[in-house]
């Protein structure tokens, strides 16, 4: 399981590694050039799934045929 993603906004391009939490999806980001807050694209659960170069541990781990995908990726 991968735990760091790069998370680019969307906005200024900014780029920056980011430890994902392993249990929960994260809703929300505030970009550290911009100040942009970036949300989850339309039928992504979460920022690091839409803007991250890695998607977050419980999508990892529901691609990779894990049980306990957590709730809030499961769309």
């Amino acid at each position: 399981m991968i735990l760091e993603s790069l998370i680019t906004c969307p906005h200024c391009a900014t780029a920056k590694s980011e430890t994902m939490p392993t249990d929960a999806c994260r809703f929300f980001y505030e970009c550290s050039g911009c100040g942009a807050r970036l949300r989850p694209k339309h039928g992504d659960c979460c920022v690091f799934c839409s803007y991250g170069s890695v998607p977050c541990p419980p999508i990892q781990a529901e691609r990779a045929g894990g049980v306990g995908a957590a709730n809030c990726c499961s769309v």
